[in-house]
């Protein structure tokens, strides 16, 4: 979206008024949003619409897309035919190419392809990081082909695209797939690149330096991410039956940090490695599994395996990896990453393809709605312009998140009461209470003072919205007088454990056994 700087911030003001609406429009309760003072902004109610229906069952139209499985060729064929079908819902790009050069396509699916909504999040989904789990390609192929025939006849599927811009990433591995086999159901033919690299080992590390060599394909998705600010994501693979969050990693104890030996055998009776929001990568994978036909049945794939209380688990509770995908997407970016391991068999046959579709449909759709959920707003100068890259940390949440270029931000929280830190250079930072509700995103707009102003912290003005209304101004904490202005963090990252470096300092026999025993576990379980 082009805005002219002349009335740039006048008009994303205006919007910001907007979005706070039309908000209403999206649940069918209202209700009103506690001051952090004490008082109650008592909000005008608005006329509300009904309860959305569930997604409707998909029919697949087996001469644009069938129940089988597709080489790179077809798969482009497909995005591309879609893409010229549907211009004014889908948007083809790549963000790179494998190592043999095969396109690294993401096609975009919304109401507005071509360019950023103002105040609408970005998602993503990413399948086939391991080339020998494609179900979760041939879901997201499915998934593409639902939105854009159901979008003029489902209330929901219309409503998301509406408000969401979906990202999908069918392949991140196709030179893996490529010599995969049909019906292989465990091993790893298939799983790496093709120089031989497993792609979620791949990514730089929060717990532990990952030393291994940056490969095209990982390369191209720290590249894409970090142009744009997901909100939420979700990785497909196959192998199991659960949804597992971060942290995927852990370091190692305080018994074990000498010994690469202790540590190995420590791997397999890990205890859980919790991030600052648990309880929303929990809700999330909760999500998925409780909409998904059996994944919450927490149900083992065969005897020998582990079965996942309500089909959920924490990554590192599983078992600890370095390199992985969503524990740089949180740590890096913020983007709450789940990884969605939906099929026993990873290579299974292609006639099962259809129920594994049915068993999934609604947890694909669901999940992804829940970018709507928690805090969203923007942060402005006092002229009204946007702050691009202002840092926002939650407080007792140390991984942070940063604004758009338009000055947007969005969170994914629970209800409860919370307060924001607002960084940004020049200005000065500032500190923010607010309510999260459970029927609506709660709408928080901040203005930030110029630091060099000679003003306390309570200088800087902040307006609070809930659905129907805005809220008047918040007052802020008392002047201090002269404030000195601090450099503002590019990013926050949850602060290393103590001993978290010494877990990269084992090296020798000891520790080559512990990574292999991992990639063993790896090929057999995700």
């Amino acid at each position: 979206m082009i805005l002219r700087k002349s009335n740039a911030g006048q008009w994303l003001q205006l919007y910001a008024l907007i979005l706070i609406h039309a908000s209403s429009c999206h649940t069918p309760t209202s209700a009103k949003t506690v001051n952090p003072d004490g008082g109650e902004l008592h909000l005008q109610q608005q006329q509300q619409l009904q309860a959305l229906p569930e997604p409707r069952a998909y029919m697949p139209d087996s001469q644009n897309l069938d129940f089988v499985y597709h080489d790179h060729e077809e798969l482009t064929r497909f995005l591309r035919a879609t893409s010229a079908r549907y211009p004014n819902l889908t948007a083809l790009y790549s963000i790179g190419k494998s190592i043999q050069g095969r396109d690294l396509w993401v096609m975009v699916v919304s109401s507005s392809p071509y360019e950023h909504m103002i105040g609408k999040p970005d998602v993503k989904y990413v399948g086939n990081i391991h080339g020998n789990e494609p179900v979760g390609r041939e879901m997201l192929l499915h998934l593409i082909q639902y939105f854009v025939t159901s979008y003029s006849s489902d209330q929901y599927v219309k409503w998301l695209l509406d408000n969401t811009r979906i990202h999908i990433l069918p392949t991140m591995n196709p030179d893996g797939y490529a010599v995969s086999k049909e019906g292989t159901c465990d091993g790893g033919q298939g799983r790496y690149n093709a120089r031989g690299f497993d792609l979620n080992r791949n990514f730089p590390d929060y717990f532990k330096q990952n030393n291994k060599r940056g490969q095209p394909e990982t390369d191209a998705v720290k590249d894409w991410i970090s142009k744009i600010q997901f909100v939420l994501s979700g990785s497909l693979h196959g192998g199991a039956l659960v949804a597992s969050y971060p942290y995927d990693n852990t370091p190692n104890s305080r018994i074990c940090r000498s010994s690469a030996l202790c540590a190995m055998f420590q791997t397999y009776s890990a205890a859980p490695s919790l991030t600052p929001d648990d309880d929303v990568l929990k809700h999330l994978s909760l999500v998925y599994a409780r909409n998904h036909a059996k994944m919450s049945r927490g149900v083992a794939c065969k005897s020998a395996t582990p079965a996942f209380e309500n089909g959920i688990t924490n990554g590192a509770a599983w078992y600890p990896l370095t390199g992985g995908m969503q524990d740089y997407n949180y740590v890096w970016y913020g983007c709450m990453e789940i990884t969605l391991e939906i099929s026993c068999c990873k290579f299974p046959p292609a006639y099962e393809l259809k129920k594994y579709w049915e068993d999934n449909q609604l947890s694909l759709i669901k999940f992804l709605a829940e970018a709507h959920r928690g805090v969203q707003g923007f942060v402005f100068d006092p002229a009204g312009m946007p702050i691009e890259r202002a840092s926002i940390k939650i407080k007792g949440r140390d991984v942070g998140f940063q604004t758009t270029k338009y000055g947007e931000f969005w969170r994914i929280l629970l209800p409860g009461y919370y307060k924001a830190e607002v960084f940004a250079e020049g200005f000065a930072p500032r500190e923010v209470e607010f309510v999260i509700v459970e029927q609506h995103p709660t709408l928080l707009n901040v203005t930030l003072q110029p630091s060099k102003r000679m003003e306390g912290i309570g200088g800087a003005m902040v307006s609070v919205g809930g659905v129907g209304g805005v809220g008047g101004a918040v007052g802020g904490l008392p002047g201090v007088g002269m404030y000195r202005p601090i450099q503002a963090p590019q990013h926050y990252r949850p602060q290393m454990p103590p001993y978290a470096a010494a877990a990269t300092s084992d090296v020798g026999i000891f520790s080559t056994i512990s990574n292999g025993l991992n990639s063993l576990y790896s090929n057999i379980f995700g």
